[in-house]
C-alpha cells in the first residue's frame, strides 16, 4: 500500500551542470504531473515525465528545477547594424531637439534584438548528467510515500477491527430480534382470535417480517467485504478499488441500520458508519 503523499530533492553538482531539484506529490483521482524548470531545458521535458510516469502510478506531483550553473558553449549574436543605425537615429534627435545628451551603450541595449543570447544545448548530455538526480528524487519521494502508505494501513487495520467487532455484536443480536418478531406477531394473533392460533397463518406473517427484517444476508456480504479489502490492501496499486469495497461495506451497513429496530444494533451501525467514514478518508490518498 502506498500513499500519494511523499517528497524528495536532491543537489546536482557536476562538471557540466548545478542544479536543485525538488519533487512533492499530493493525492488526485489521476496522475497529474507539473514541472517547472527554465525554458532551455524544454526539449528534456518528455524525458522527465516519461521517467517519473514509470515510477508514479497516480498523484498530483510538482517538480521543481532550479538551474544554479550549466557548462555549456552559448552564442552571444550582435546586430552591429541595427546598433550602429539606432544609435545614429538618436544622435540626429539629439540634434534636432538641440539637447547636449550623449549616447551610451546602454541606451542601446534597451532596442530588442541588438543582442540575442542562446544556448547550445547537448540534450543527451543534459538528460544523462540529470538522469541520477532524478533517480534520487523519485527514490526518496516513494520512500516517503511507502512509509505513508504503512501508516495507513495500519489505521485501516484499526477500523477493520472496529467493524468485526461490531459486526460480531449484531450477528449475536439478530436472533433476539427475530424472536421479538414472532412474539409480536403471536401477541397479534391472540388480540384477535384470542388464545386460538392458526399456527400456520401466523408463521405465514411471520415469514413475510422477516423477509423484511432479516439482516442474515447483509451480515454475510459484509464479512465478505472485509475480507475483499483486507486482501486488497496487499496489492501495490489498491486505492481505486479500495474506495469501490468501502462504498459496498457502507451500503450494507446502512441497510442493516434500515431494517434495525433493537436499540443495540444500532449503536453498533453508528459505530461502523463513523469506521467505514474514517477509512474513506484515509483510502483518499492511497495510490
Amino acid at each position: 500500500m502506498i500513499s500519494m503523499t511523499g517528497y524528495g530533492a536532491y543537489r546536482l553538482d557536476s562538471e557540466l551542470i548545478k542544479a536543485n531539484l525538488s519533487i512533492k506529490s499530493v493525492n488526485s483521482r489521476f496522475l497529474d504531473l507539473s514541472i517547472q524548470m527554465p525554458a532551455y531545458l524544454a526539449p528534456i521535458e518528455q524525458n522527465f515525465r516519461e521517467k517519473i510516469s514509470a515510477s508514479v502510478f497516480r498523484g498530483k506531483l510538482d517538480l521543481h528545477i532550479k538551474l544554479l550553473s550549466l557548462n555549456m558553449a552559448s552564442d552571444v549574436i550582435i546586430d552591429s547594424n541595427s546598433a550602429k543605425a539606432i544609435s545614429a537615429s538618436l544622435k540626429k534627435l539629439c540634434k534636432e531637439l538641440e539637447l547636449d545628451d550623449s549616447i551610451y551603450l546602454n541606451h542601446l541595449l534597451g532596442f530588442e534584438g541588438i543582442i540575442s543570447y542562446e544556448r547550445n544545448i547537448d540534450t543527451e548530455a543534459l538528460w544523462k548528467a540529470f538522469l541520477p538526480a532524478l533517480e534520487h528524487c523519485i527514490g526518496d519521494l516513494n520512500k516517503g510515500r511507502e512509509r505513508e502508505g504503512q501508516k495507513t494501513r495500519r489505521d485501516l487495520e484499526e477500523k477493520l477491527s472496529i467493524l468485526e467487532s461490531n459486526l460480531d455484536k449484531i450477528e449475536l443480536m439478530a436472533p433476539e430480534q427475530e424472536n421479538r418478531f414472532k412474539a409480536m406477531i403471536k401477541s397479534r394473533f391472540e388480540e384477535v382470535l384470542g388464545t386460538i392460533v392458526e399456527e400456520n397463518r401466523m408463521l405465514t406473517e411471520l415469514a413475510a417480517l422477516l423477509v423484511k427484517y432479516s439482516i442474515n444476508e447483509e451480515i454475510v456480504r459484509l464479512r465478505s467485504h472485509i475480507e475483499a479489502f483486507r486482501l486488497s490492501m496487499d496489492e501495490k496499486h489498491c486505492g481505486k478499488k479500495l474506495d469501490f469495497i468501502c462504498q459496498e461495506i457502507n451500503r450494507e451497513t446502512n441497510t442493516i441500520g434500515s431494517k434495525s429496530t433493537d436499540s443495540e444494533i444500532s449503536r453498533s451501525v453508528i459505530k461502523m458508519k463513523d469506521a467505514v467514514e474514517n477509512m474513506r478518508e484515509q483510502i483518499r490518498n492511497i495510490e
